[in-house]
């Protein structure tokens, strides 16, 4: 194993969806807006400019009025099979930031969507890593999976509840 398949963190899920359908939820903001983020967060903002340099830069807001910006700056891309870019936290400038409650978290992280579908159903696999991190932060990221499993599981509840919705509208 390399140290980065050690680190790296993968969620997958079937949802009941067909593939493009799944692709606009994860790359179009009219779709982001309605379940982007953990549970019980609103997005504020959504801007989406999807092509290799592009971004997808976002406000989600907490329960508690907090809010918090995050950027996703796209590497590749092959609609509608596998999404690939860098995720950082941001302010609402796309500038880079720190983690707002992890100081130690990699300024900059990797992940690979992954869309494929079987029988009207797809899977997205997700792919996530510290990309040009330190040992102290490569650390802090490998110390967090469980807590990282319970966030995009609530998020991937949320894609779950939304592609129902929408498959139904």
């Amino acid at each position: 194993m390399t140290a980065r398949s050690l680190e790296e963190f993968v969620i997958s899920r079937v949802f009941d969806a067909p593939r493009d359908l799944v692709w606009k939820a994860f790359t179009e903001c009219e779709h982001l807006m309605r379940w982007w983020g953990p549970k019980g967060f609103k997005m504020l903002s959504c801007k989406v400019d999807l092509h290799p340099g592009g971004i997808f830069h976002y406000c989600l807001q907490s329960p508690d009025g907090q809010t918090m910006w995050g950027k996703f700056i796209y590497r590749e891309i092959v609609a509608p099979e596998r999404l690939v870019h860098i995720v950082s936290f941001s302010d609402e400038n796309a500038g880079v930031t720190r983690h707002p409650m992890a100081p130690s978290w990699p300024l900059e992280t990797i992940a690979t969507a992954t869309f494929t579908e079987h029988d009207g159903k797809t899977t997205l696999t997700v792919r996530w890593a510290p990309h040009n991190a330190t040992e102290e932060e490569r650390k802090t990221f490998a110390a967090s999976h469980d807590s990282m499993r319970q966030g995009w599981t609530g998020t991937m509840d949320q894609l779950t509840d939304y592609l129902a919705q929408a498959r139904a509208e």
